[in-house]
């Protein structure tokens, strides 16, 4: 059945393993490590990595499409004891805080793969377009005028997902990304960059969500506990708001 699967119908499958149809809030949760790379050095685990996604999908277009509506927190921790930065090389560490992060999904032929009793759908976003971080203004917090990376995702769920009824299915996922250096590392022109390297899964609720990290959001952002109730753009990303934090002079 999955071979005659139309775009539509992917869609939706992706769709309920994703988020849920009904509307309902859907909380990703993930967890990993950052490890950098850069020409004639061993690789180094910098950081670990855990966040947290609160989306929700609304109905766009001719009924086939989606909006995502989410807020996305993720920490830096210490590689080794896990706990959640304030500083690295004596700089102060600048979390994720992007609200909002959302998504347009139309009908396309979302790639998938079967695995027996589950299947994978596997999404792979080359980015590359100009830096909200021009080097003339943040010679210290970015190394070209064009932001490039690459984000590869992987959502597995069960391999009922096309036939189900359901609005919402298990899932697990995987995320890689090899980016540039963080703003807030001071690595100016340095040549190298990062590979983030996760792994999480859906819950059911926010109550499931690890308690550090629930605290951390209550006591900074609480908001970033909900999706947004509106649609918004543009998205906010690490870089724009590092930009945010630090406007050029």
């Amino acid at each position: 059945m999955t071979h005659a699967a139309t775009p539509a119908e992917l869609l939706r499958a992706f769709a309920r393993t994703r988020a849920s149809l009904d509307g309902a809030e859907v909380v990703f949760w993930w967890t990993g490590d950052i490890h950098s790379w850069a020409p004639g050095e061993p690789y180094r685990r910098l950081f670990g990595f855990e966040g947290v996604n609160v989306a929700r999908l609304v109905a766009d277009g001719n009924g086939e499409g989606y909006r995502l509506l989410a807020r996305e927190a993720a920490f830096y921790l210490d590689p080794r004891t896990r706990e959640i930065l304030g500083t690295w090389q004596d700089k102060p560490v600048v979390h994720v805080w992007n609200d909002p992060a959302n998504l347009v999904l139309r009908p396309f032929p979302v790639p998938l793969t079967e695995l027996g009793d589950q299947v994978c759908f596997s999404l792979e976003i080359p980015l590359s377009h100009p830096s909200p971080l021009p080097v003339a203004q943040y010679p210290r917090n970015s190394a070209e005028d064009t932001y490039r990376a690459l984000e590869l995702f992987q959502f597995f769920a069960p391999a009922t997902v096309l036939a189900t009824d359901a609005v919402s299915v298990p899932s697990t996922m995987s995320w890689t990304r090899m980016s540039p250096w963080l703003p807030w590392m001071e690595q100016g022109p340095r040549p190298g960059g990062l590979t983030f390297h996760c792994r999480g899964r859906k819950f059911d609720s926010w109550a499931q969500v690890p308690g550090r990290t629930r605290e951390h959001i209550a006591a900074h952002r609480p908001e970033f506990a909900h999706a947004p109730q509106e649609w918004a753009e543009p998205n906010e990303t690490s870089w724009t708001h590092f930009r945010r934090l630090h406007p050029p002079h």
